[in-house]
C-alpha cells in the first residue's frame, strides 16, 4: 500500500492546497481545509507568510501540511514552530493534519518528523491531529515523539506509520483525552522503529482511560496475532462501536482468538482487511460476526511469500 494521492476531504471539509498569488480567487476561510505545499519549490517561510497574508486566519477551520521541504529532505520542527509561533491568529482551528505527503514525494519512514505535543498544547480547542509518518530512518535527529498530555477537546487522533515508535504508544496510553472518540494507531514494523509491544497497548485496553471512544484501529503491525488476542479480552471493547484490526499479519491464530474471545456481534463494524487467513477461518469469522449484523471487512487477502522453505508475511505499510 502506497499513498498514490492527496487528500480529498479532511475534517469534513474539502481541501484546497493554498495556490500561488497569481492564481485564483480564494475561498471563504472556514469552507476548506487549507493545505500548504512546498512543491512549487516556495519556502515555508515564504509560503506560511504569504498564507497569514491572504487569508482570514481567524475563520480557518483545518490545516493540512504536505511537503515542507523545497530541496532535500528536513525535519519538520522550524516549520512546526513557524505555525504554533501564530496560533493566537487561528482560534477558530479545530483539525491539524502533519504530512499529507505521497509514497512519490517521501518514503513514509523517511519523513522527519519532531514532537507533536506543542500542537496539543497549543490549542487547546483542537478536535482532531493525524500525523503520517514515524521512525526518520536514520535520517533526521530527531523521531516523531509525543508527551503525555491532558487535552480536553480532541475527539480525533490518527498516527499513519511504517514504524510507530513505542515511546508514541505510551505516551498516548499515558495522556488523558477525556472527549477522545476515535483512536488510530499504525504499528508497522521493527525495521523502521515501531518497537512498541502489546504490553504498551495495555492502557488504551484498558476500560475508562478514554471513555468516550468509540472506534478503535490497532493495524499494520506485524504483531497483528498478538494483539487480536490481547483485544479479545480487552474491557475497552464493550464501549467500542468499530474495530480495526487491518492492514497487519493477521493468520489463522489471531482470527481464533477473536472466535474464542468476548462477544464482538455488539460492533457496527469489524475492519480485517489486508490478512493472512485461510478461507475456512475467513468463513467462520463472517458468520460469526456478519450474521449478527456487523459489517466485516475481509478483503484484499494476502498470500505469505515463500523463501528458502519460510513463510514472510507483510505488512500493508513499512517504508
Amino acid at each position: 500500500m502506497t499513498f498514490a494521492s492527496h487528500f480529498e476531504t479532511f475534517h469534513g471539509l474539502p481541501v484546497l492546497t493554498f495556490p500561488e498569488p497569481h492564481e485564483e480567487a480564494l475561498p471563504a476561510a472556514g469552507e476548506v481545509a487549507w493545505r500548504l505545499d512546498c512543491s512549487w519549490e516556495t519556502p515555508f517561510a515564504e509560503l506560511w507568510q504569504s498564507f497569514v497574508d491572504r487569508v482570514p486566519s481567524a475563520e480557518v477551520r483545518a490545516l493540512v501540511i504536505g511537503p515542507w521541504w523545497h530541496d532535500e529532505y528536513s525535519e519538520l520542527r522550524p516549520e512546526l514552530e513557524l505555525i504554533l509561533a501564530d496560533a493566537g491568529r487561528f482560534p477558530a482551528l479545530r483539525a491539524v493534519f502533519l504530512a499529507d505527503v505521497t509514497g512519490e514525494e517521501c518514503e513514509i519512514s523517511w519523513l522527519q518528523l519532531t514532537d507533536v505535543t506543542p500542537v496539543l498544547e497549543s490549542f487547546p480547542l483542537l478536535e482532531e491531529l493525524g500525523v503520517r509518518g514515524g521512525s526518520s530512518h536514520g535520517l533526521g535527529e530527531e523521531p516523531l515523539s509525543l508527551r503525555p498530555v491532558r487535552h480536553g477537546a480532541l475527539r480525533v487522533l490518527r498516527f499513519e506509520s511504517g514504524g510507530l515508535p513505542g515511546e508514541v504508544v505510551r505516551a498516548v496510553g499515558a495522556c488523558e483525552l477525556p472527549a477522545l472518540e476515535r483512536l488510530e494507531l499504525w504499528l508497522g514494523v521493527s525495521h523502521y522503529g515501531g518497537d512498541a509491544t502489546v504490553a504498551d497497548l495495555a492502557p488504551v485496553l484498558a476500560q475508562g482511560r478514554f471513555p468516550a471512544l468509540r472506534h478503535l484501529g490497532l493495524q499494520d503491525s506485524e504483531l497483528q496475532d498478538e494483539i487480536a488476542a490481547a483485544v479479545a479480552s480487552a474491557p475497552v471493547v464493550a464501549q467500542l462501536e468499530s474495530l480495526s484490526l487491518s492492514m497487519g499479519t493477521l493468520t489463522d491464530a489471531g482470527a481464533e482468538a477473536l472466535l474464542r474471545g468476548q462477544p464482538l456481534t455488539h460492533l457496527e463494524r469489524l475492519d480485517l482487511h489486508h490478512h493472512f487467513l485461510s478461507e475456512s477461518v475467513a468463513d467462520r469469522i463472517r458468520t460469526a460476526f456478519g450474521s449478527a449484523g456487523t459489517e466485516v471487512d475481509l478483503s484484499d487477502r494476502q498470500t505469505p511469500h515463500r523463501r528458502r522453505g519460510e513463510e514472510w508475511r507483510y505488512v500493508a505499510v513499512s517504508e
